[in-house]
């Protein structure tokens, strides 16, 4: 008997006021966001879900295997699953439909079969991760851990040198990445 695929589903609190840590991986964890293109259509559709379902974007960063994102949904009412599979689910389609037309050997690599069925995979199973914020320490200091991401793998000396990241946004430093943060964060007092 084939072995079950084991699928490990994410609990999502949709707190109002909190913000999310988002973080999802590429299936297998294979570098597929290594080139602009990908990179381009991922911040397209990071834009265009905002647009619909009405949140900000205080801080993000894709790195080669997985993406951050810290989210705060500006309804009261909201799903964060549903955030996530909007961001995900247009590149995911348009970019097995560009491997399927143009690289064959990687496509292979995101097939999956369970018994008679025989699906891909840009994404990695399960969701990720979702870590619910309401304290303005901890927003901030995710903030500084997502801008750190590209310095800690060793892809660049300071954040703001990865322009796949919005610490260049955050620097306001010119970026040729049309995914602009949003300023809404709360501050930090310097009494506390």
């Amino acid at each position: 008997m084939p072995r079950q695929a084991y699928r490990k589903k994410l609990k999502h609190y949709n707190t109002p006021g909190d913000a999310h840590l988002l973080t999802f991986s590429c299936y297998r964890r294979l570098q597929l966001l290594m080139d602009d293109r990908t990179r381009g259509r991922l911040a397209q559709s990071v834009n265009e879900a905002r647009a619909r379902f009405q949140f900000d974007l205080w801080a993000w960063v894709f790195m080669p295997e997985h993406v951050h994102l810290l989210v705060w949904p500006r309804l009261h009412d909201y799903a964060i699953d549903e955030i996530l599979k909007a961001i995900k689910a247009p590149v995911a389609r348009r970019e097995i439909a560009y491997y399927a037309a143009r690289s064959p050997e990687l496509l292979s690599k995101l097939t999956v079969t369970q018994g008679q069925r025989t699906s891909r995979r840009l994404w990695q199973c399960g969701g990720g991760h979702d870590e619910n914020l309401s304290d303005a320490i901890a927003i901030h200091n995710a903030i500084n851990y997502i801008h750190r991401n590209p310095v800690e793998r060793g892809l660049c000396r300071y954040p703001e040198d990865w322009i796949w990241s919005s610490a260049r946004d955050w620097a306001e430093l010119k970026s040729p990445v049309f995914l602009r943060v949003d300023r809404t964060v709360p501050m930090l007092h310097s009494d506390e």
